[in-house]
């Protein structure tokens, strides 16, 4: 039963989404059901809790490329790239500024 309850858990995206008041509360209710002891529901929202972060960073990282790639397609300029454009035009302004003797 445990490990069943777990796979459904681990299986879903909701996982990454699990704040560690429910999950606390679920082992509550487990161990409260007596479906788990206190060892085993410390141990499962342990797991629960490193796999939900991992999730969040695997999701963060999918996002993350995602969003690039759609810049990329739109042609968009990064952040580095205005920045580039203006440090060139404030050279240029200081060249200007020194040919016309200032």
């Amino acid at each position: 039963m445990k490990e069943l309850l777990k796979n459904v858990f681990y299986a879903g995206i909701g996982a990454a989404f699990l704040t560690k008041e429910k999950i606390e509360e679920l082992k509550g209710d487990l161990i409260e059901k007596g479906k788990m002891s206190q060892e085993e529901g410390k141990q499962f929202v342990d797991d629960l809790l490193r796999r939900s972060e991992k999730a969040k960073d695997q999701l963060d990282l999918w996002i993350n490329k995602r969003v690039e790639d759609r810049i990329r397609q739109l042609n968009l300029a990064t952040k580095d790239e205005i920045a580039e454009l203006q440090r060139k035009i404030e050279e240029l302004q200081v060249a200007i500024n020194r040919g016309n003797g200032d």
